[in-house]
């Protein structure tokens, strides 16, 4: 037989990406939006935000702890302050 095991899909969710790195997409995981984009065949339909969301969500939550913000929250402000992705 083959020296390698197939991976399933849940091996891959659940170990290699290690649930405490997980990134929130508004209410939903990030990982989980992307995989169902691709099992529903929507990845037109997926909205991941820019990095820069990220790293200012990451400032945010530094500067105002204990409260958090969501990605939606971040992205809306970075909006409001006049942020546009490159291709907009």
């Amino acid at each position: 037989m083959y020296p390698y095991k197939v991976i399933s899909v849940y091996y891959i969710r659940k170990f290699l990406t290690m649930a405490k790195k997980s990134v929130k997409l508004y209410t939903d995981n990030v990982l989980d939006a992307f995989y169902d984009a691709i099992r529903t065949n929507s990845l037109d339909r997926l909205h991941i935000p820019h990095s820069d969301v990220f790293y200012v969500r990451t400032a945010l939550d530094a500067k105002f702890a204990p409260r958090t913000f969501t990605l939606k929250e971040t992205e809306d402000y970075m909006r409001l302050e006049g942020w546009k992705e490159r291709d907009e």
